[in-house]
């Protein structure tokens, strides 16, 4: 057991790719934490997914003990957090879990839009900031340019930024001796049991394994404990730490970061950021921070196979238990079958989902056009909450829809300040203010609707900055905004899959798009097929799916006209009889064309 002015709790926080993994490794194998013949690159992300694309997805404590200059043996907790937007609500518990942060920035992209939104958090929670420059070692790295970055946009003088390069080593014994140094110890405020959950897993033989941070008193196995929003007892089977492999001990004390394995078997039982206490002696409130975390992006996820339904149920159910913030509730679709309609955190979340699914579990799938949460106000005083278009009331029951907007941060270099303004224009965006940050970067803020940047402005705005812009955002309430219901028709019958909720202004272009693309998955028919674009009972586009023919006219040489009319005019009726008791077979691949793709 450690004395409590010799725990440091602290995490890293930074923008996506600045190195916050590499450089957990380096503390790792500094602190002799792991041994060398047993290290791999990027050692606290477990997942294949995390180590291919070279980002951190779920949080990871480590337990490390440091020999300091002192002659001091020191523990020090740090918590490894995800940098995408989409985690940001796993980045603030990780936060309040924690006394200090390392704010990491690469030498070769300076501060970015995410360094920017985890440095106001960190300085809501308090936290001491030890601002580092990374990377140092890089021929592109440009040390000074980041050092003045620190001083205009985040207010830091540059004599307290440290300078390391995680891949060589260079610099990070000075950095813990400045975690020693500049991050508090814990303080313990009682001696009644408060921790905060920061997160959880699920494992297979042992239910649900909670990550906590121990604040206040103590907890050990045998204690009976409550979960205090949630108001449920049970009892610890097992609490321990990472180093980084779950080790067991007799206790955690306050100040302590660990994993406490209770008798619990479902996930969606333990929210992230609730407080444990004991049942007997409970605390009279809960740590501060909570908040219910809900999914701001909604898809139906639909197996290609129709057979694989249960596979897909089982493997869904078993990808929540480590995910709590991946929603899914079956719906069935009258084009595609059975489903699921899924509520994500962001469109990065989305696509590691589908990608988990698709991987891990070998499922085909075949994912709806995206949605967002749509508020609709009803003539008779009524409001309902839509993320699916099925469900949209008749338009004449509609007094006003509102849709979410967000507030969205922008840094790139100056020479692409006209594109970012012309792409914000574009989606519908106003800009409100422009920074210079330094001599050479823009800050731009808008405000966007939240529907406009899930499908594809991410990708937009790395092509109109040629990969140097970056981008935070956070919601910001809901507007007004001419919302309808896009249904597209085959043969006159709607097809649900294929529905979408977008702003008048765009749905004829919308509806133009996927009409070509039908009409050209679609086979030829043995009749004509319309297919249309309707808003309400208003056709807005239309394509015609070609007809196969038979040449009736091929045994019909010479003679009169009157001849070859006549056998057309049969045919014409046989085509006219057809199409009445005729039914459009959409094949599969048609539904994976439109849908697969999400350019607008």
């Amino acid at each position: 057991m450690a004395e409590l002015d010799k725990i440091r709790n602290f995490c890293i926080v930074a923008h996506v790719d600045h190195g916050k993994s590499t450089l957990a490794d380096r503390f790792l194998l500094h602190t002799k934490t792991i041994e060398e013949r047993v290290f791999r690159d990027q050692v606290l992300d477990a997942m294949d997914l995390e180590q291919e694309r070279g980002i951190t997805i779920k949080s990871h404590p480590v337990r490390m003990q440091y020999d300091a200059d002192d002659g001091q043996t020191y523990q020090f907790n740090l918590i490894d957090t995800p940098g995408h937007v989409d985690f940001s609500y796993e980045v603030s518990r990780s936060l309040a879990a924690c006394e200090g942060a390392i704010l990491l920035v690469d030498a070769a992209q300076g501060v970015q839009a995410q360094t920017m939104a985890n440095v106001n958090l960190a300085i809501n929670q308090g936290l001491e900031i030890i601002p580092v420059i990374n990377k140092v070692d890089l021929p592109a790295a440009n040390v000074p340019l980041c050092l003045e970055q620190f001083e205009e946009i985040l207010a830091i003088p540059a004599e307290e930024v440290l300078k390391v390069s995680a891949k060589t080593g260079d610099g990070v014994k000075e950095l813990l001796e400045a975690v020693i140094h500049r991050i508090p110890a814990p303080k313990p405020q009682s001696e009644v049991l408060q921790a905060l959950v920061f997160d959880s897993i699920y494992d297979v033989y042992r239910g649900v394994v909670t990550y906590v941070r121990v604040v206040n008193g103590s907890i050990k196995a045998g204690d009976q404990i409550r979960l205090f929003n949630t108001e449920l007892d049970t009892d610890v089977k097992e609490v321990g730490f990472f180093s980084p492999t779950m080790k067991p001990v007799e206790q955690l004390n306050a100040g302590e970061v660990g994993y406490v394995i209770t008798a619990i078997k479902t996930p969606s039982d333990i929210d992230v950021g609730d407080t444990i206490t004991h049942s007997q002696n409970p605390c009279q409130e809960a740590l501060p921070g909570f908040q219910k975390i809900s999914p701001m992006v909604f898809s139906g996820v639909y197996p290609i196979d129709t057979a694989d339904y249960e596979a897909l149920k089982a493997n869904i159910a078993k990808l929540r238990l480590n995910d709590s913030a991946f929603v899914a509730q079956p719906e069935s679709s009258i084009a595609l079958g059975a489903g699921f309609r899924c509520g994500f955190l962001g469109l990065l979340h989305m696509d590691i989902v589908q990608e988990r699914l698709s991987r891990e579990y070998n499922m085909d799938l075949i994912l709806t056009y995206p949605s967002v949460i749509y508020h609709v106000y009803m003539k008779n005083g009524t409001m309902k909450e839509i993320d699916n278009p099925l469900y949209m009331p008749d338009p004449s029951t509609i007094d006003h829809i509102e849709e979410p907007m967000i507030k969205a941060q922008i840094i790139s270099p100056s020479t692409y300040m006209g594109n970012i303004m012309n792409l914000v224009l574009e989606k519908r965006g106003i800009c409100l203010k422009t920074e210079n940050v330094d001599k050479q970067h823009v800050l731009i803020t808008a405000r966007m609707p939240l529907h406009e940047i899930v499908i594809d402005f991410y990708d937009k705005l790395k092509t109109c900055t040629r990969g140097y812009g970056s981008m935070d955002y956070e919601p910001d309430g809901y507007e007004t905004a001419p919302t309808v219901k896009l249904e597209i028709l085959v043969n006159g019958e709607p097809v649900d899959a294929f529905a979408s909720i977008c702003h008048a202004d765009r749905a004829v272009a919308r509806a133009r798009m996927i009409c070509e693309r039908l009409k050209d998955a679609i086979p030829p028919q043995m009749f004509k097929v319309a297919i249309q674009g309707a808003i309400g009972g208003r056709i807005i586009a239309r394509e015609d799916v070609r007809q196969l023919r038979k040449n009736v006219l091929a045994k019909c040489y010479g003679g009169d006209i009157s001849r070859k009319r006549k056998l057309l005019d049969k045919q014409r009726e046989g085509k006219k009889r057809m199409k009445e008791v005729g039914n459009v077979h959409i094949p599969q691949e048609a539904f994976v064309a439109v849908l697969r793709s999400n350019e607008e």
